[in-house]
């Protein structure tokens, strides 16, 4: 994608001739970075449906969405390979628990399997409705659950190493709720170069309206303990050739080049895994 736009830039400046400044000098045009690049957002932000100034407040509440105050927590576990099987079939067994009892401010959005990227690896999104005292209220009650105890010690045996992050929802994005499969999912996670997430949210605000037509989008956060600048987005398609199909086709929608040229100056890294959902998983 990042290459396709940055080839097209350099053509259209192959064809273009330098031009003198008033000095007498040549003005050259070329791709910068966005802490280098001169100051285009007077004329440039006027195009952007949210704007936000990151000088007046926290990154969480410009961005964040405000008619909620749900947390989110992203689990990635590296699986034994031989215990996969195993770990998912615990998985199945215990999680469904947690998501329906009704004294847990709790829900699970979605649980899968990677596909393709980092082998025998488990990914688990959890939702709390009500923000920190709910995440706080559900690990304390869930300290004192002895079969979640038994469960966390059976499932340690299998792993090979885990994290997470906590995260908040863009207030742009669409919210994660249930669907019917069956669908891949794909997500995207970007490590942003520290003091970009207010430009990347002001572009992405705008570019999201690009992703709708399929229903593909299914939500975007960003990282609020853990690793830090860190952006996830979460789509659902039908298979692989149905998502070539539908990225392809925002290349020929009038705008998309555009923020995608100048998004990929705030990455620093970016990686895709495409999963498969648990038999359990709201998100199917």
């Amino acid at each position: 994608m990042a290459a396709r736009v940055l080839l097209r830039r350099s053509l259209a400046g192959a064809n273009s001739r330098p031009r003198l400044s008033a000095g007498g000098g040549l003005a050259l045009r070329g791709l910068v970075s966005s802490a280098s690049r001169p100051r285009e957002d007077s004329w440039l932000k006027t195009l952007f449906v949210r704007k936000v100034d990151p000088r007046k407040d926290a990154h969480s509440n410009l961005l964040a969405k405000r008619e909620t105050s749900s947390l989110y927590k992203l689990q990635i576990h590296n699986v034994k390979p031989e215990c996969l099987d195993a770990y998912n079939k615990l998985c199945q067994e215990v999680l469904p628990k947690i998501h329906e009892e009704k004294h847990y401010p709790c829900a699970l959005v979605g649980t899968w399997n990677t596909w393709y990227g980092e082998q025998d690896q488990a990914v688990h999104l959890w939702r709390y409705e009500g923000g920190y005292p709910a995440l706080n209220e559900v690990m304390s009650k869930l300290r004192q659950n002895k079969e979640f105890t038994e469960f966390r010690k059976e499932r340690g045996n299998m792993l090979l190493s885990r994290k997470n992050q906590l995260l908040l929802e863009f207030s742009f994005w669409n919210e994660p709720v249930p669907r019917e499969g069956p669908n891949i999912y794909e997500l995207r996670s970007y490590q942003l170069r520290p003091g970009t997430m207010i430009e990347w949210g002001n572009y992405w605000a705008r570019a999201i309206r690009f992703r709708q037509d399929n229903n593909e989008a299914v939500g975007g956060f960003f990282s609020q303990i853990g690793q830090l600048y860190m952006v996830h987005h979460l789509w659902a398609y039908k298979d692989l050739q149905t998502r070539e199909d539908i990225r392809n086709a925002a290349w020929h929608k009038p705008g998309w080049d555009e923020l995608v040229y100048y998004t990929v100056p705030l990455i620093q890294e970016m990686e895709s895994r495409i999963m498969i959902p648990l038999k359990i998983s709201p998100l199917q």
